[in-house]
């Protein structure tokens, strides 16, 4: 890309397009190189220097240096910094001397204590499938290095366990697949040196509750067998790296997180798509959509030959954007729509591959990609990055930001915000993107509804004693103690012990959390597609729900609770359904409280009884409503964890807020704060509920919460709590800087809501947080 040509002239809008909110422009930078480390082994040295590595950058050799001396370390710099081999140096040297020594005394059996081994645990089985295509690439003799997972053969398992030196793994194979047979693996623990985490951002929500407990389970078993490795983690930039990792692993760790490596100069525009024609619920005007936006800018962009990929959450956002683009582009050159493709996960690998091929050559112009492509692979010489809505963190932003200017050139990023109140912040409070780090990868190792299982399994693998009440936090034995009373575990004077024939790990599914998984089966050939946790079914799987698996799309024609399926029938409709619940909540015990004024602010267990009553179906192309049904489902309770705040009522009317006008703008306030959650802890919208009521039956008073929408909690609404301040503030602004006159879904509507987004008082919700703000602490 030429860094002469404007900005503007290469989005196509014009001189000042109004849907530009904000420029930014980011320097190049240059790389700061360090020695290699005087511990390095030569042979390593020289096996980076064939792939063309021929200095390390500072971070790196920063982040080797403390492993390898025994510190655990959490590297977080951008994309393409070059994380990999900031870990591998220690874990692939600690590896390869030991190897050495063998081979220097060939008569002499290397004690387990003078080996090393290393294992690397990664979200995904593609991430593991690259990093091991990259050790693999080094050429050492003295690497044996394999990945183990679900998809590993049978006969393949054993030798991995007893011969690879460096396993590629995954937090749910570890779970269910090797520490409850730890003592198959006891070769391996007793030489384990360095245990590597990869996108430890990732771990969040209830995922990272359950991975926190299986990293404790993991320290215990490796003192069984007499190892005490050092924790390796890779991180994307993000809000406190060593307390998030520290809290994930239960010990202090250093982060390293002053970026060295080299970037082109980037121009980062902030674009807001124009209110449409379109008028939606309660009269609200309809925004365009981030997906209609980002298709008109992908096909300007590859018009002008500038090589870009779009990103957007959804598999079906991905097909969408690149077939709109492919439209676009008929109009303008005939021979560029076939230069357009869409990249997800649910592709064959050989498909992902030739794609990634095809991007790296050239020969695409253009990709729309979900998320997979921010991860693990590295796609150098693009030119432009669209992202199309907010991606859930500021550190998947800059993650996706930076695949372009890789190679060193100059670079073009834009943001595309989305019909969200998030979204209308951010494009709207730039410094929220670039000036303060306010995110932090949030998840609750205390959940008792997690513990509780956990603990099971740890004292299946081996019994647990008083000694192990400190490894898995202050709730350990409460939690005991009510697993023993439930008949779980049996308490013995050495400890408490699992007496059940069952393997516990099998009952525990990392990724999900409520009752067993629902099969999904497809109506004409009776094929298991997958599965779906059963706390997704009413909303995601009820009767007429637009179901995509694997980038297809289905309808659903039977939900059976009773038996644990679904069944599905493929169909190609042009619209998404969205469901609607009605909510009722009830306090249980307030942990915390602290006041600002005659504002109350709370963080507390409660009850939530829910109930999804009907489902909409809206247009995939303007968000238009175009149909609504009702629904008859059992209501279901969940016990969680939920920030409140409560106002007296006769402060908010001796501030000049009416009392009729209170439901509507405690509503308008719930739900924009739901919207603005994100900001301030990595939650989805979707991972979150909320109510609100002038006059609640436990507090007495006006008030609003905001719940965890999984047993336990998960640990965002005690986010919202602790950062309450910033939080009610950049909900207020949000709000105040939407231009619509009486609520849209960009400020106070709602997609969730079961009152149909009525009522709502968007002026009143200014001046309620106003109220609250005004003596915050």
């Amino acid at each position: 890309m030429n860094p002469d040509t404007p900005l503007l002239s290469i989005l196509g809008r014009g001189p000042e397009p109004e849907q530009l909110r904000h420029v930014r422009q980011v320097a190049a930078r240059q790389a700061i190189t360090a020695p290699w480390p005087h511990w390095l082994a030569e042979d390593i040295v020289e096996a980076y220097a064939s792939l063309g590595v021929q200095q390390p950058w500072l971070h790196q050799v920063t982040a080797a240096d403390l492993a390898h001396h025994g510190q655990h370390v959490i590297i977080a710099t951008g994309t393409a910094s070059g994380k990999s081999l900031a870990y591998q140096l220690p874990a692939l040297n600690a590896i390869h001397t030991a190897q050495l020594r063998q081979a220097a005394s060939p008569g002499r059996i290397l004690p387990d204590s003078e080996d090393a081994a290393v294992l690397y645990l990664s979200p995904t089985k593609a991430l593991a499938a690259d990093q091991l295509a990259s050790l693999r690439a080094l050429g050492l003799s003295t690497l044996r290095a394999e990945t183990y997972d679900g998809d590993t053969d049978l006969a393949a398992r054993r030798w991995i366990r007893d011969h690879a030196n460096f396993v590629l793994c995954n937090p749910d194979m570890l779970h269910f697949g090797i520490l409850p047979n730890h003592e198959w693996w006891s070769r391996f623990f007793r030489k384990l040196k360095y245990v590597i985490i990869d996108e430890a951002h990732g771990y969040r929500g209830v995922f990272g509750s359950h991975v926190a407990e299986v990293l404790r389970r993991l320290r215990r078993i490796c003192a069984h067998h007499g190892s005490a490795p050092v924790f390796i983690a890779a991180s994307a930039t993000a809000a406190e790296p060593e307390r998030s990792f520290g809290r994930l692993l239960g010990e202090a760790v250093t982060a390293v997180s002053q970026d060295s490596s080299p970037h082109g100069a980037t121009t980062i525009a902030l674009w807001e798509p124009a209110l449409s024609d379109i008028v939606g619920e309660n009269n609200a005007p309809e925004r365009r959509t981030s997906i209609a936006e980002t298709s008109d800018l992908l096909a300007n962009l590859v018009s002008a030959h500038i090589r870009t990929i779009a990103f957007i959450r959804s598999r079906r956002g991905a097909e969408a954007i690149s077939g709109n683009t492919k439209r676009l582009l008929e109009e303008v050159d005939a021979s560029l729509p076939h230069r357009i493709a869409a990249y997800r996960s649910g592709y064959l690998p050989e498909e992902r591959r030739e794609l990634e091929s095809s991007l790296r050559s050239g020969k695409l112009l253009g990709v729309a990609s979900t998320s997979a492509l921010e991860l693990g692979i590295d796609i150098s010489g693009l030119d432009a990055v669209l992202v199309a809505g907010w991606p859930g963190t500021r550190a998947s932003l800059f993650q996706q930001f930076g695949r372009a200017g890789r190679a060193g050139q100059s670079a073009l990023a834009v943001f595309v915000a989305s019909d969200d109140p998030l979204d209308t912040y951010l494009v709207n409070h730039p410094e929220a993107i670039f000036d303060v780090p306010v995110e932090a990868s949030v998840f609750d190792p205390d959940n008792q509804v997690v513990l509780g299982p956990h603990l099971c399994a740890a004292a299946a693998e081996l019994p647990l004693g008083p000694a192990d009440l400190e490894l898995f936090g202050p709730n350990s034995e409460q939690t005991l103690d009510q697993l023993v009373a439930d008949g779980y575990l049996r308490r013995r004077p050495a400890g408490w012990f699992w007496t059940h024939s069952e393997n516990p790990s099998a009952m525990i599914n990392l990724r999900s959390q409520g009752g067993g998984p629902l099969n999904i089966v497809e109506a004409d050939t009776g094929t298991v597609l997958g599965t779906i946790g059963s706390e997704q079914s009413h909303y995601q799987a009820h009767v007429g729900a637009v179901y995509l698996h694997q980038g297809s799309t289905y309808l659903v024609e039977e939900l059976n609770e009773a038996e644990h399926y679904l069944v599905v029938r493929r169909a190609w409709p042009d619209y998404y359904t969205t469901a609607r619940d009605l909510t009722q909540i009830e306090v249980l015990r307030d942990l915390r409280q602290k006041s600002w004024g005659p504002v109350t602010l709370h963080f507390g267990e409660v009850q939530v009884k829910t109930q999804v009553v009907s489902f909409q179906r809206k247009s995939l192309v303007s968000n238009e409503v175009l149909g609504e049904e009702p629904l008859s489902l059992e209501p279901r309770d969940l016990n969680t964890k939920a920030f409140w705040f409560t106002v007296d009522a006769s402060h908010l009317v001796a501030q000049g807020l009416a009392q009729s006008r209170f439901p509507g703008s405690l509503h308008a306030a719930e739900h924009a704060a739901i919207g603005l959650l994100p900001l301030v802890a990595s939650s989805d919208r979707w991972d979150v509920g909320g109510v609100s009521t002038a006059l609640h039956a436990d507090t007495g008073a006006p008030t609003v919460f905001v719940y965890d929408g999984h047993p336990g909690g998960a640990g965002f609404s005690e986010r919202g709590y602790e950062t309450a301040k910033t939080w009610l503030q950049a909900t207020h602004d949000a709000i105040l800087a939407c231009e619509c006159e009486y609520g849209c879904p960009s400020c106070v509507q709602s997609p969730k809501c079961g009152n149909k987004n009525n009522p709502l008082d968007k002026a009143g919700a200014i001046e309620l947080l106003k109220i609250l703000l005004r003596d915050a602490a």
